[in-house]
């Protein structure tokens, strides 16, 4: 299927990032969850008789209620936000096979970009000083190159790295087609997927001539302080440092307040803008995450008031709440400055 390339003046975040802390939008799945679409929500007229169950697959929402989607972003704009993500979290063939819908690929990831820059495009209008930006995410995939998922064959890999730069290069193209001002490669718990990503995107900057700005965010999966796949705040950082990169930080798996060590290091090591979307506290025995706004706003405060942090925002449990607690505090304080930590 092929698509028209979306164009559009696209403000310089590089501007925008030296003038203040960039606030980035919150959980995409925590505000779905609020809409308690059933399975024939999911399916749509498109999708009635799909022959797999497709509940659950919130990026297929972008294609069946992009009016839902269009609303999350809303809703994080009208909160503060500067930038928000695409619902493509995952957007890769690798990730679409559980559901049978590797086809949708590309229709999927043009889509959900178009509706949030449309959404972007419309805030920005409203004020021109402030423009909003969208960051394609693309999520870690639910396979590992590092690692065997089998304990009885601990030399096999579930997916290769061709595989995951394969995918990852369909997932960016169809991203940047659908009109993204930067690359979001987040949530990551195994660094090889990521440096396929990151390889991926190379080549796509290369063969279209441009340089769209890239964002990474690591995961630190507990308090061993280690990615799933066993590197340390610093291994993780030297692996991807040679890229060229617009910023490294942390999202997921940790609330603000046991993230801030491993975000103290990284920000003290790298040269590098950083970011940081922690969850709202850790969860409760049901699964469910209880820190209210209030909270998040004063942990995120300790961030700023150590000049620990360039972009910030929120992942799981957070909703346009948090986000407008973590935009208040932070339109107080003065982003860090990369100039500081250079070693």
């Amino acid at each position: 299927m092929a698509f028209c390339y979306v164009i559009t003046t696209m403000p310089n975040i590089l501007e925008e990032i030296n003038k203040r802390i960039l606030v980035l939008d919150g959980a995409m799945g925590t505000m779905l969850q609020r809409y308690e679409f059933s399975e024939e929500d999911f399916r749509g007229e498109r999708f009635k008789t799909y022959p797999v169950p497709l509940k659950g697959n919130n990026d297929l929402l972008s294609l069946t209620q992009p009016h839902a989607i269009a609303e999350v972003h809303e809703r994080y704009f009208e909160a503060g936000a500067d930038i928000v993500e695409t619902n493509t979290f995952s957007g890769t063939t690798i990730a679409m096979a559980d559901y049978q819908m590797e086809h949708l690929v590309e229709e999927l990831n043009f889509e959900s970009a178009r509706i949030a820059k449309q959404v972007a495009n419309q805030f920005t209008k409203r004020t021109p000083d402030k423009p909003r930006f969208v960051a394609g995410s693309i999520g870690p995939t639910n396979k590992t190159a590092s690692m065997s998922p089998d304990v009885n064959r601990p030399e096999f890999r579930a997916v290769t790295f061709e595989e995951l730069r394969v995918a990852y290069k369909q997932q960016v193209n169809a991203l940047i087609d659908g009109g993204v001002d930067l690359l979001l490669v987040e949530t990551i718990f195994d660094t090889l997927n990521a440096k396929a990503a990151l390889f991926a995107i190379e080549e796509v900057k290369e063969e279209r001539q441009i340089n769209i700005p890239v964002m990474v965010s690591g995961t630190i999966t507990d308090a061993s302080g280690r990615t799933l796949s066993g590197q340390t705040v610093e291994a993780f950082l030297t692996s991807v440092s040679h890229m060229p990169l617009l910023s490294i930080g942390f999202n997921c798996a940790l609330g603000a307040e046991q993230l801030k060590p491993y975000l103290k290091r990284l920000s003290h090591l790298t040269t590098f803008y950083t970011s940081a979307h922690p969850n709202a506290g850790l969860p409760n025995a049901f699964g469910a995450y209880d820190q209210s706004p209030k909270e998040m706003q004063s942990l995120i405060e300790s961030y700023l008031k150590e000049d620990l942090i360039n972009i910030i925002g929120g992942c799981c449990g957070t909703n346009p709440e948090h986000i407008k607690a973590i935009a208040e505090v932070a339109k107080n304080y003065k982003p860090r400055s990369i100039k500081t930590y250079a070693s």
